[in-house]
């Protein structure tokens, strides 16, 4: 059987301490470890925007536990800037700090920019880089990437497609790995609107399905703007515990 893992993409939101998530009276230091109270996992969106330090990263590790699970967004100097191009250098040092954080369950998240059109040389050289003890997952978002040319490129290496749920975009349910990464945007509007319990029980069904054929699921939502991705990762953790 798979394991499922449910969490938010970043837990540090301003508007989540006024009692969406947070108590009010809360210190913003204690957020993190009442975040690991609520949930088995959480993506890190701080790494894609700057690289904290290894130490950081291992005392993140101590507080939540061996068995909690993360999502690391890597770097967007490395997929927004180089697209990928010549990163030998950016990744090692990336993964030299992230080192402090990993167990075996925890995926390396790569977001593409949105106008990066598919070069799928620069993929396979990319991948080259990568060390093998980790789980990887590509968000694609330019639709010339979605073509069995790069599912084959995933396939053989072991790394997921991810299924992204957002207004305007096709879901594509190519399993390319032993697990499956989803990201929810928002159906209607990006960031900020709410999921309504009949979507998230379509999920439920779907990632139950996946967990019967031995794979593990990790599902994490990104409609943070009102306080719904909370809400949201709580009802589809309930949903699927249930069995229909």
């Amino acid at each position: 059987m798979g394991k499922i893992f449910i969490g938010t993409s970043g837990f540090s939101y301003s508007h989540w301490g006024n009692g969406v998530f947070y108590p009010q009276n809360l210190p913003q230091s204690k957020w993190f470890d009442y975040y690991c109270r609520h949930f088995d996992a959480l993506e890190l969106n701080v790494s894609f925007y700057h690289l904290p330090k290894k130490e950081v990263f291992k005392d993140w590790r101590r507080r939540a536990g061996k068995n909690f699970v993360f999502g690391i967004k890597g770097s967007r100097y490395i997929t927004q800037m180089k697209k990928l191009k010549e990163c030998q250098e950016p990744v090692k040092r990336f993964f030299r700090n992230a080192e402090g954080i990993k167990n075996d369950k925890d995926v390396v998240l790569w977001q593409l920019p949105p106008r990066f059109k598919a070069n799928a040389e620069r993929l396979v050289e990319f991948l080259k880089n990568l060390p093998k003890k980790w789980r990887y997952a590509f968000e694609f978002r330019e639709k010339s990437w979605l073509t069995d040319e790069i599912y084959k490129i995933l396939k053989r290496n072991k790394i997921a497609l991810v299924f992204q749920d957002n207004p305007g975009w096709s879901i594509t349910r190519e399993v390319t790995a032993d697990f499956v990464y989803l990201r929810f945007h928002g159906r209607t509007q990006l960031y900020s609107s709410c999921y309504t319990e009949r979507e998230l029980r379509q999920w439920a069904k779907k990632i139950r399905n996946w967990r019967s054929q031995g794979l593990d699921s990790y599902a994490y939502f990104n409609n943070d703007a009102l306080g719904y991705a909370v809400e949201n990762a709580q009802t589809l953790k309930k949903l699927c515990l249930k069995k229909k």
